[in-house]
């Protein structure tokens, strides 16, 4: 049974940082592209970040460029979302997920391309 895990979310004021973490078992990361999501009450789901199955690409929204960054490691099977100088804006549920690839930046995403997904964490972020 495959499962991706997320955790590491949490309250947390304006400027500040913090790591979410994928955990994943039954899967490779690099048999497959990992891409963090986020959905906050009342707004679309947006792709937020993705690292390919081979690593050597990564891609972030605009609205994160610069603040978030994605990494793995495959010794742990682990994915990393680093968020730095938090905005309320960036409150949300924020899910992994694995794909065939990345598509972050697209206007319709194609999410029947993701195998799997985590449950969630939730971020929070107060002014």
């Amino acid at each position: 049974e495959v499962q991706l895990v997320e955790s590491g979310g949490g309250l947390v004021q304006a400027g500040g940082s913090l790591r979410l973490s994928c955990a994943a078992s039954g899967i490779t990361f690099d048999e497959y592209a990992i891409g963090w999501f986020r959905q906050a009450p009342g707004k679309e789901r947006e792709g937020v970040s993705c690292m390919s199955s081979s690593a050597a690409r990564t891609y972030s929204a605009d609205s994160v460029k610069g603040r978030f960054t994605i990494s793995k490691d495959n010794t742990k099977n682990t994915v990393y979302l680093q968020m730095n100088s938090l905005k309320p804006e960036d409150t949300a549920d924020y899910y992994c997920a694995a794909s065939t690839a990345c598509y972050i930046g697209l206007v319709h995403y194609p999410y029947y391309d993701i195998h799997y997904w985590g449950k969630g964490t939730l971020v929070t972020v107060s002014s």
